[in-house]
Order: structure tokens, then sequence, then C-alpha cells
């Protein structure tokens, strides 16, 4: 048996006093991805942790203002605290001047959405309309809207 890969999240405990290599393990953490062993190849990754990656690349690039992310299931997979490091992910590149299109279906990214658009009013077939645009509270305020009945129970009152 070899021995095990150390992962990003060991790593960054390794290089301590490394400033410029930490900066870089930091991005990878923070979208969530310090599980992952060194080394492990592209191709086996999911979609969801290849966007990540591509995410924490962007976050280490200067040119963030400049760019517009667009992201399919950004959550699949992650736990809770991974999910809010996720959204404080985007935070940033909004703040930093970037633009993000996500889809994806987790309350808790949706709630933090600036703009929402729900289509639906089901999947497959029973979808492809637009059903409700607009903030959170305005999905919420919807009652055609499946999402804006999921989001009424976990949006703070206003």
């Amino acid at each position: 048996l070899g021995e095990q890969k150390k992962s990003f999240a060991e790593l960054e405990l390794i290089f301590r006093g490394r400033p410029k290599i930490q900066q870089r393990l930091r991005y990878l953490l923070d979208v969530g991805l310090g599980y992952l062993p060194i080394g492990q190849p592209g191709n086996t990754l999911s979609t969801g942790e290849s966007q990540r990656l591509k995410l924490a690349q962007g976050l280490s690039t200067t040119r963030r203002n400049e760019t517009l992310y667009i992201m399919d299931e950004p959550t699949a997979g992650l736990h809770f605290s991974d999910v809010a490091r996720l959204v404080e992910v985007f935070d940033k590149l909004v703040s930093a001047g970037a633009s993000l299109i996500v889809i994806d279906h987790h309350p808790q990214l949706i709630q933090s959405a600036d703009y929402v658009v729900d289509l639906g009013p089901g999947a497959g077939e029973d979808g492809g309309r637009v059903v409700a645009t607009g903030n959170p509270w305005e999905i919420a305020a919807c009652p055609e809207s499946l999402t804006g009945q999921i989001l009424q129970g976990v949006l703070p009152p206003r």
C-alpha cells in the first residue's frame, strides 16, 4: 500500500509561513475543495468540483472584475457549511466587479441571490416557462412558484 496523498487542507498547515503558497491553497479551501487529495486527476473530478476549481483559479487572478461566471449546480454534494463558504466566495467576486449566473436548487444559495429567475412550474415536461422573477422575497410571494414556497420557510423577515 502506498502512502495516502495529502489533501489541500493538510498542505495549508504544512506550508505555514509561506504566504504565497498558503494564499493559493486558501482559494481552494474557500470554494470547499480542501478535502481533495493532491495530484487527483482532473478527469476524475465531479462537475461541481471542476466548476469550483475554476472558481478558485478565477479568485487567484487580478482580472476578476472582467469575468462572467456561469455555474451549473455548484452546490451539488456540498455540506451546508461549504455552501455558506461558496456564497461568501460569490459575494467576494461580485464585490470585485464580476458577474455570476448560477443555476441551482439550493435554498441557501437562492436566498442570497440579487435576482432570481424561477423556471417551472415543475421539472421535465412540466417545466420550461418563467414562473417568477425578482429578488428572493418577490419569488417567495408568488403563489405559483414551488421555489417561492421553499423560500418562505428560509428567508428572514424583511
